[in-house]
C-alpha cells in the first residue's frame, strides 16, 4: 500500500469517510459537494490531514464531529472553500457598480457589505474604486465596508492586506501605486488610510437572521451561493434583503441567477438586483 492510500484509505473505508465529510461541510456549512466533486474533496482534505499529522479521512472526520477541535474545524472548512480570488474581478458587475450604483450613495455616509470577502481582494476594490469615483477624502470618512466570510484564515490574510502573485495580475499599475507599499518580495501591502475603510469579521451565511445593527446600501454575495443547494440559497439572499435598505442593491456573480429562487430581489441586468423602496 502506498502513501497515499495510506492517508486516503482504500475501498469502504474511504468512502465512508467521504460522505461523512461531505455531510458535516453540509450540516456545519451549507457546503454542496456534488459526486462529480468527490475526488477535488478528498484531495483537499488529505493535504489538510498531511498538514497536521491526521492518519486518514475518517479520522479527520471524527475530530471535527466531536466539536470539540475548533481550530481543525476552521481548517477543514478553509480547505474546503474555494479561495481563489483576486482584485477587479469580473468588470461586468464592478463597472456597474461604479458608473451606477457610487454615485447614488448617500454623501453623508454608505454602506457596504462583502458577504463572501476571501482573503479581501473584493472589499478593497470597492475600496478602490470608491476613493477613485467619488474622492479618497469621501471614502476615508463616509465609506463603510464589512467584508465577511465563514474561514478565520482568509479573514486573517484581509486584515494584514498584503498581496502579491495571481491578486494583484488585474490591477491598474497606477492603482498598485496609489494604494499600496511595496513591503517586499513582489508583495504590496494595502495603504493604512484605505484599509481603515474595510472591517473584516467571520460569519457563516447559513446562520440568520444576520447580526447588523445597521442596514447596507450595496451587497456584494459572489461566487459562494454555488455552495448552497437551492432552499439555502433562497434563505441566505433573503436573509441578505432584510438587511438591506430600501432601494438598495445586490451584486452576484454574472453566472447566478436568482429568478428561480422566488425571492424579493428584483432583476436589473445580469449579477444585478434591486430591493424595492
Amino acid at each position: 500500500m502506498n502513501r497515499q492510500q495510506k492517508l486516503s484509505g482504500v475501498g469502504a473505508p474511504r468512502e465512508q469517510g467521504y460522505q461523512r465529510m461531505r455531510d458535516w461541510l453540509h450540516e456545519r456549512c451549507g457546503m454542496i459537494y456534488p459526486e462529480k466533486k468527490k475526488e477535488l474533496l478528498i484531495q483537499r482534505m488529505q493535504r489538510v490531514c498531511e498538514r497536521y499529522g491526521v492518519p486518514g479521512l475518517e479520522a479527520l472526520v471524527d475530530r471535527v464531529e466531536s466539536g470539540r477541535d475548533q481550530d481543525m474545524e476552521f481548517a477543514v472548512i478553509h480547505a474546503a472553500s474555494t479561495n481563489h480570488t483576486y482584485f477587479f474581478r469580473e468588470p461586468q458587475v464592478l463597472n456597474f457598480f461604479k458608473d451606477t450604483i457610487l454615485p447614488t450613495l448617500p454623501q453623508d455616509g454608505g454602506r457596504i457589505w462583502s458577504a463572501a470577502a476571501s482573503t479581501g481582494d473584493e472589499a478593497y476594490t470597492l475600496a478602490i474604486m470608491a476613493a477613485e469615483t467619488r474622492g479618497l477624502d469621501w471614502a476615508k470618512r463616509k465609506l463603510a465596508i464589512l467584508g465577511t466570510d465563514i474561514s478565520e484564515v482568509v479573514i486573517a490574510h484581509a486584515e494584514a492586506g498584503i498581496y502579491g502573485g495571481s491578486h494583484i495580475e488585474q490591477m491598474p499599475g497606477k492603482l498598485l501605486e496609489r494604494y499600496f507599499d511595496p513591503v517586499g518580495m513582489d508583495q504590496y501591502r494595502v495603504q493604512d488610510e484605505l484599509r481603515r475603510v474595510c472591517t473584516f469579521r467571520r460569519l457563516n451565511l447559513k446562520i440568520s437572521p444576520y447580526p447588523f445593527q445597521k442596514a447596507f446600501h450595496v451587497v456584494f454575495c459572489r461566487n459562494v451561493l454555488y455552495y448552497f443547494d437551492r432552499a439555502q440559497q433562497r434563505e441566505i439572499v433573503d436573509a441578505i434583503y432584510d438587511v438591506t435598505e430600501p432601494g438598495g442593491w445586490l451584486l452576484t456573480s454574472v453566472t447566478v441567477s436568482l429568478r428561480e429562487l422566488g425571492s424579493r430581489w428584483i432583476p436589473i441586468q445580469s449579477g444585478v438586483y434591486r430591493k424595492a423602496g
